[in-house]
Parts: C-alpha cells; sequence; structure tokens
C-alpha cells in the first residue's frame, strides 16, 4: 500500500523502514478458485465459462478485479438475452466488449514507442507499487523494455515528448507521472493479438 507514500513528507517516510511488499498475479488455477468462491455455489454459471475467464485473465495481467469484471458484465449479458446461466458465448461476448472499449482502441493504435511509454508507466507502478511515478523512473524502465523488444532507445528529449503527447501537462525531467487507465487496459491493448487468437 502506498499510503506512507502519499501522506508523510519524505524524510518522514525514509525514516520507517518500510518493507515494500509486492503481490504476484493470480494463475488461471487461482482465479477459478476466486470466481468459483464469489458465486457461492450458484448454478448460474457454467464451468467451462469460468475457466475461460480464469485463463484469459491469468494470461494477460491475473488481476482478480477484472476476472469478476468479465464475470459482471457476462452476467449482464446472459440477463439481458434472458438466459438462466451464463455460458463460454457471454463470456466471449465481454472479453469482445473489453477489447472493442475505446482506452484500450486508444493504446492499439498509439506508436510503438508510444506503447513502450505505456507499458514503462505501468512497469514502474508495479515495481514501486506507488501509482505516481517519477519520469527518471519511467525511463529507466523504457530502457528495458526496448533493450528488450531491440527497439532503438528514444533519447530523454523524444521521451518527455511521448509523455507530453500522451497527456502530461508538464514537460520536464522531475514531473510525476500518473496513469489515467488501468494497466491491465494497457495489457490487453498491447496483446489483443494474441487473445483474438486463442479464441
Amino acid at each position: 500500500m502506498d499510503l506512507p507514500e502519499r501522506l508523510l513528507m519524505g524524510k518522514v517516510t525514509s525514516r520507517l523502514g518500510l518493507t515494500l511488499l509486492t503481490f504476484q498475479p493470480y494463475t488461471h488455477k487461482q482465479l477459478q478458485e476466486i470466481v468459483t468462491a464469489r458465486l457461492g455455489g450458484s448454478e448460474a454459471f457454467k464451468g467451462e465459462a469460468v475457466q475461460l475467464v480464469a485463463r484469459k485473465v491469468a494470461a494477460v495481467s491475473g488481476d482478480a478485479r477484472r476476472a469478476l469484471d468479465i464475470c459482471r458484465r457476462a452476467t449482464e449479458i446472459a440477463d439481458t438475452a434472458r438466459d438462466k446461466c451464463v455460458t463460454m458465448l457471454h463470456v466471449q461476448q465481454a472479453l469482445g466488449e473489453m477489447i472493442a472499449s475505446a482506452k484500450v482502441q486508444a493504446i492499439k493504435n498509439c506508436s510503438r514507442l508510444e506503447q513502450i511509454f505505456l507499458q514503462a508507466v505501468a512497469a514502474d507502478v508495479t515495481r514501486t507499487g506507488v501509482e505516481e511515478s517519477t519520469f527518471m523512473g519511467v525511463y529507466t524502465q523504457v530502457e528495458t523494455i526496448a533493450a528488450f523488444m531491440g527497439v532503438s532507445l528514444p533519447p530523454p528529449g523524444r521521451a518527455l515528448r511521448l509523455c507530453a503527447k500522451l497527456g502530461a501537462e508538464r514537460n520536464d525531467l522531475f514531473q510525476k507521472i500518473l496513469l489515467n487507465v488501468s494497466a491491465d487496459d494497457i495489457h490487453y491493448a498491447l496483446r489483443v493479438g494474441e487473445i483474438a487468437a486463442a479464441n
């Protein structure tokens, strides 16, 4: 949790000697257990529909909240169709809507460097556990991702312009950067081809 970083001054936070705990993403089996537990023995979901949700979410982010959101939307789709049970078709429709959302499409249509920058912000948030990142922290992540992908590293000035284009108001090395989309939306946008291929 980032409560100390948000509310306490830097000197006070450093004196507390806090240990940051990073939680690993859930596996598909763990997600399946979480969704099944939330259903509480209800027969409203087919077993294979729960398994599909768990596998899709585990392949992208492993976020239990996203799995529950997909289940919620699939339930709404089944209710609208007056179906008594949520099937794989309802889940696939919910996944399709998620992939087609405006945010996901906007990220998907960004330039490759803009996508790398967004991935870097999400990676820095995951690394630090704090939602707000510094430009230099993000740029370090950009270096790592660019090297991994075999893409030439943009110089800091160009990376600053990418940041400004993506929505930051200021344009300096010490600015704070905050994602206005969920990290899951970034993952879904950048892995949409793999998700579609697996359907």
